[in-house]
């Protein structure tokens, strides 16, 4: 395949994005490398990844790197940072990304077992990957974590329990090593992005109690949110660019609503 033009947008970011094998993460990769980015490409499924990555490169040569992550595991974080910072020559931008829906449930029927796997992949995992990238991220001198987080983080909605909490405390964990970051003058910014329902993975949930039938569940999903659609991969990959790039060198401890207006009302 021809190599491609890139934009500059992202020109000389060295970024790890984890849980990159999936919707989300796939299409951060993609919009992130256009823009000029050096990828550091994480998942459980290290097949998934590898794929991701020789896409990438096909198209911008050398520009991603793939490895096998479990991000609840501390020891997985310290081998794939250090072998990422070795492969990109440093790290400059930091997407936690991977995270799983966990059972829909009330509070009488939650297992713990499910509520502390939520809580491992979706929460510790923003706190290893923010503990074990800071150094690196602070010798690149101007540097941006991106937790995403989820409109669920904000507002509550029955059978979530897990999932809403687990989404709560990266939106507020954020916020902490925003300000620590800033008062010590790291040159660290960190935001958390809140998507509502996109179309990945994490709404066969949803699909599977409309009885499989898709159309169904997008239409009930979509009664709450003004502009009546289901968000694309896409729409989120684009805000990840963004607070990603110098163009929001004076953004940190935001949370940014991908909602299509729900949570104006």
């Amino acid at each position: 395949m021809t190599q491609q033009s890139r934009g500059a947008r992202l020109a000389g970011k060295k970024a790890l994005i984890t849980g990159a094998a999936g919707g989300l993460g796939r299409a951060m990769a993609h919009r992130m490398a256009e823009q000029g980015a050096t990828l550091a490409l994480t998942d459980i499924n290290e097949a998934g990844a590898a794929e991701l990555a020789a896409e990438i490169n096909a198209r911008f040569d050398g520009s991603a790197f793939a490895y096998g992550h479990d991000v609840t595991r501390e020891d997985d974080w310290q081998k794939v940072i250090a072998a990422a910072v070795a492969d990109l020559g440093g790290l400059s931008v930091l997407v936690n990304n991977a995270g799983i829906g966990g059972e829909l449930t009330f509070v009488e029927a939650q297992s713990m077992e499910d509520w502390h796997r939520v809580q491992a992949v979706n929460v510790d995992s923003v706190v290893l990957g923010c503990k074990h990238a800071m150094a690196h991220l602070a010798a690149a001198g101007e540097a941006s974590i991106v937790n995403i987080s989820s409109i669920a983080g904000l507002a509550a909605a029955p059978g979530m329990g897990a999932y809403n909490a687990s989404k709560a405390a990266v939106w507020l964990y954020t916020k902490t090593i925003a300000l620590e970051c800033a008062k010590a003058g790291k040159g660290v910014r960190c935001n958390s992005v809140h998507p509502v329902f996109i179309k990945t993975p994490i709404l066969d949930p949803f699909v599977a109690m409309a009885g499989g039938d898709e159309a169904k569940a997008h239409e009930r999903l979509t009664r709450g949110i003004p502009l009546k659609r289901i968000g694309e991969p896409d729409d989120v990959a684009w805000c990840v660019v963004y607070l990603a790039s110098d163009e929001s060198r004076f953004i940190t401890g935001a949370e940014i609503r991908i909602d299509g207006g729900m949570t104006a009302q």
